[in-house]
């Protein structure tokens, strides 16, 4: 039986192409939302972009037909508007003159006549709202993943037999030939996907172990284990794989997705990569490093903040700039003796072009080539957002996105819906993709930074 769906503005903000989700079922805008659209289509950044599109395709659909009437969509399903249910009555606490009161009235209206209505918001409180109204409602699940805990990691452990073990550094292992092993000391084939990380354990002695990554039905040895990036050696298994990664040349892997845990050193080992790429082993690789950070906030009103662009964009820079500090002079005891000397080799850096920072609102419609564009924070970005910066990548350029899922500070975005684990997820098995996720054990900040991650 045929649904009806009242579709929110902040649906169509995220995901624009949203109304054409719902199969051959009845999609219904309150008149409302066409008038935040249209005051949303001078806002400034990613809100702007989405209102435009959302209302270009409303008008495909209106030169199709009556919107008020509905207009059939190619999936079978009917979009219409409807401006009625003005006098349908709420409860004395929630005012006519709220948005989501408002929208709520056409739920309410609808309800009365309609088989099965459903409001569809990425608003939690709205949600709530419409519960206390006996409405039933949902979150946008279209672009939505599994849950954290079921969500990719880009790693495994395996197990072979002894011989097979030995032979691993000369000849790589087929996967046919390795197993895994459940909880209740069941063993199994692995079914793993394209440049997956393995641990590999010898089943005559499980301490014994060797690093691999899966490439063309074969488990092959880490290339780049010995490697010391800009003066930087692992310091733990899931470090040796995303080292692997961030090696690996751009035409083989020109993306690599990274998750985990504050601590767990993602920026720091993506700009050691980098600057040992550009700076000690110069091969014309790569021309630069790009690092852009997305803020809920900032994002959109850098237009209105004084200055350059390098000037609105530096206070989001100080964590790149502490990692510098670091990897510029790796002295512990030395380092900050001299804060203009060290200070005044971070600025040269950026003087000469090696590193730039760029606001993401600026990264739109850019074509970046023979570049190693490192985006970090990149939870609180949209799937659309995700999209557009991967779909940015020319000849040569190498995309890092870093983020933890668990810290998100944009509104409407959250562990499954966020680009991160969005992106995670439908590249999982591209064989130009390489995806590690860092667990709290391998939290290197510091003891206290690690205790807080297990214990907060």
């Amino acid at each position: 039986m045929p649904k009806t769906y009242v579709i929110d503005t902040n649906v169509l903000i995220q995901a624009p192409y949203a109304i054409e989700c719902f199969q051959e079922n009845q999609v219904v805008l309150p008149l409302v939302v066409l008038e935040e659209l249209d005051g949303l289509k001078k806002a400034e950044g990613e809100k702007e972009a989405n209102a435009r599109e959302a209302i270009r395709r409303l008008e495909k659909f209106r030169l199709a037909g009556d919107l008020l009437q509905g207009v059939t969509m190619q999936n079978g399903g009917v979009i219409r508007i409807e401006p009625n249910c003005v006098n349908v009555e709420l409860p004395e606490h929630m005012p006519d003159n709220r948005v989501d009161n408002r929208i709520l009235k056409v739920c309410k209206g609808l309800q009365e006549k309609e088989n099965k209505v459903i409001l569809v918001t990425k608003d939690i409180v709205l949600r709530m709202k419409a519960q206390i109204l006996s409405l039933e409602s949902e979150d946008f699940t279209t672009e939505q993943v599994s849950s954290e805990g079921a969500q990719y990691s880009g790693r495994t452990e395996c197990y072979t037999s002894s011989e097979k073990f030995k032979d691993f550094k000369k000849k790589g292992i087929a996967l046919e030939c390795l197993y895994q092993v459940d909880g209740q000391g069941i063993s199994s084939v692995p079914s793993l996907t394209e440049n997956e990380f393995v641990i590999l354990r010898d089943d005559q002695s499980i301490k014994k172990t060797h690093l691999g990554r899966v490439e063309k039905g074969k488990l092959i040895p880490l290339q780049f284990q010995k490697t010391k990036p800009y003066g930087v050696s692992p310091r733990n298994v899931g470090q040796y794989f995303l080292q692997e990664a961030l090696m690996m040349d751009a035409a083989q892997t020109p993306l690599v997705i990274v998750k985990g845990m504050a601590g767990t050193a993602k920026t720091f080992y993506s700009l050691a990569v980098g600057l040992e790429k550009i700076v000690n082993q110069f091969t014309g690789e790569y021309r630069r490093i790009v690092i852009s950070r997305p803020n809920a906030q900032f994002d959109s009103d850098i237009g209105f903040l004084p200055g350059d662009e390098q000037e609105k964009i530096s206070p989001l820079m100080r964590p790149i700039i502490d990692n510098l500090e670091q990897l510029i002079d790796s002295n512990e005891e030395e380092r900050y003796k001299n804060e203009k000397e060290l200070r005044g080799k971070i600025e040269e850096i950026f003087d000469r072009g090696i590193i730039q920072a760029e606001a993401m609102n600026f990264i739109r419609g850019r074509s970046f080539i023979n570049t190693y564009l490192i985006i970090d924070e990149a939870q609180n970005m949209t799937p659309n957002q995700i999209k557009g910066i991967i779909t940015r990548a020319g000849k040569g350029t190498k995309i890092i996105l870093l983020g933890d899922p668990n810290q998100i500070d944009c509104p409407f975005l959250d562990e499954r819906t966020n680009g991160l684990s969005y992106a995670s997820e439908h590249m999982r098995g591209s064989s130009l993709c390489c995806q590690i996720t860092l667990t709290a054990d391998e939290c290197e900040r510091s003891e206290l930074a690690m205790d807080a991650v297990k214990r907060l």
